[in-house]
């Protein structure tokens, strides 16, 4: 890191095969079947209407309360990419809004998301520009650095690395490794198939519950 606290690094290509093999799975699913330990909490969907994503992680870290970086980051965008900010969990002052959004959307962007606050909310539902954030605020940023750009970062207690497939729906944001990615799809769509059975047997009234008293009464409860 350079002694002004800034710094850069390119771009990670996309893996675009593991982003294609994740494109329309829920994230519940996803993680479900990666032993429910990923996934970013209190990192919530500002959109009203449903949204999903699946792309490219480019990363930024800042100092509470500052864009400085994410500006820089704007510069890189490329389409399909997921802005993915580590704002730590500051939620005093927004560091993105609608001018920001724009530019990002007309690099190729497909999403974004905040460990921190966002502002210009009408505006992400407008465009169809998916954003999820830890909170919303009007007070605008300070534009002073330091930060980093495709750095590992934490948001809601989830790593994400420059690079990683980030998958995102109304139920919040997991990232996953190239190594992950293609694992978590093919488990992911043989759960959706094993869901899928079990809510037409309870729509058909053959749903089997019988494994809620014997897991009971293994804990000798019954």
């Amino acid at each position: 890191m350079s002694p002004n606290g800034i710094d850069i690094h390119p771009r990670k290509e996309a893996f675009k095969e593991g982003i294609a093999a994740l494109t329309g799975l829920a994230t519940s699913v996803v993680s479900d079947v990666l032993g429910r330990t990923i996934g970013a909490v209190g990192i919530l969907p500002v959109n009203k209407s449903s949204v999903s994503v699946c792309g490219n992680a480019v990363t930024v870290n800042v100092r509470s309360g500052d864009n400085l970086l994410i500006h820089k980051a704007l510069q890189i965008l490329q389409p399909g990419d997921v802005l993915v900010v580590d704002g730590g969990g500051d939620v005093s002052r927004a560091l993105f809004g609608e001018i920001m959004m724009t530019v990002a959307k007309s690099k190729g962007a497909i999403g974004c998301v905040f460990d921190g606050a966002i502002r210009d909310v009408d505006a992400f539902e407008k465009h169809h520009f998916p954003c999820w954030a830890r909170g919303v605020n009007m007070r605008g940023p300070y534009k002073d650095g330091p930060g980093s750009i495709n750095v590992p970062i934490t948001i809601g207690g989830m790593v994400v690395n420059p690079g990683d497939v980030i998958l995102g729906d109304c139920d919040g944001i997991i990232a996953l490794s190239p190594n992950d990615a293609l694992q978590g799809a093919k488990l992911g769509k043989e759960k959706e198939i094993t869901e899928r059975k079990t809510i037409q047997s309870i729509l058909d009234g053959k749903y089997d519950d019988a494994w809620v008293d014997a897991t009971l009464k293994q804990k000798g409860v019954l």
